[in-house]
């Protein structure tokens, strides 16, 4: 009785392990894919819109995780051209972004050309130099502006200035900041009189006032190229997700913003 006790425990837990070894299979077999990350290379002004519709795209997509390279287009494109590995690149230039494709680091198949946006100058909420005009930071202590070698906005403002012959009358006075975002934020703390941003940065925030509105033809084209990079490691999904950014529910979100589409 005892070695039949022994033999039918025996084979009790046989079977057990069996079972065991069964479950961890079918867990293994059932388990999520591995998750692709997709980088992102895209301009500062970009970050708000980008960031919403990231967490969209990944909700939907639960095989994919976003990571995002906020910064100066200038700066994003030097860092691509250097061998920096991205998926896509959304440039809030054209001359950064055509770079690219010159380079041969973008095909020219491969991008569109997608929003645009409108340049405006902003003083903090007590605005005690009374600025209400391009022409009125003659007044100003301080202007801050984007590094025009990197940042778009910032060439952008100087064309503007240029135009209206109040660049060489203030040059000395302005302080220069690595993206919009830090322009932005020069002026939200008082640090400056004024700052010259992105209408869509200018809305996100509840601590500066818009004065005016640049006249567009006193400034290129403010335009937003997007485009897959030719080294990228994933370019299925990579083309999946450029082609999303390009979806009406994603122009939905980026006009809630305070983007226009280039189209």
């Amino acid at each position: 009785m005892k070695k039949m006790f022994t033999i039918v425990s025996s084979l009790m837990l046989a079977g057990g392990l069996l079972a065991g070894c069964g479950n961890d299979d079918q867990k293994q077999t059932t388990s999520s894919p591995k998750q692709v990350e997709l980088t992102i290379s895209a301009a500062a002004s970009l970050q708000d819109a980008l960031t919403a519709l990231a967490k969209d795209y990944e909700a939907a997509h639960k095989d994919i995780h976003i990571t995002y390279n906020f910064g100066g287009s200038g700066a994003l494109q030097q860092q691509i051209a250097q061998g920096a590995p991205v998926d896509l690149f959304f440039s809030a230039s054209e001359e950064n972004y055509d770079a690219l494709v010159e380079d041969g680091e973008i095909d020219k198949k491969d991008g569109t050309d997608l929003l645009q946006n409108s340049l405006v100058l902003v003083t903090p909420n007590q605005n005690a130099k009374q600025i209400e005009s391009f022409e009125d930071l003659t007044k100003a202590d301080k202007v801050a502006l984007g590094t025009p070698e990197s940042v778009p906005a910032g060439e952008y403002g100087i064309e503007t200035l240029k135009s209206i012959d109040v660049w060489t009358k203030i040059q000395s006075h302005v302080v220069y900041g690595k993206d919009v975002r830090q322009v932005l934020t020069y002026a939200e703390t008082g640090n400056v009189d004024a700052g010259i941003v992105y209408k869509t940065d200018a809305l996100t925030s509840d601590k500066v006032k818009v004065v005016a509105t640049a006249d567009e033809q006193t400034h290129a084209p403010i335009i937003y190229p997007v485009g897959i990079l030719k080294d990228s490691q994933h370019r299925t999904e990579a083309k999946a997700f450029y082609q999303f950014l390009q979806s009406d529910d994603a122009m939905k979100v980026f006009k809630d913003y305070g983007f226009k589409g280039a189209q």
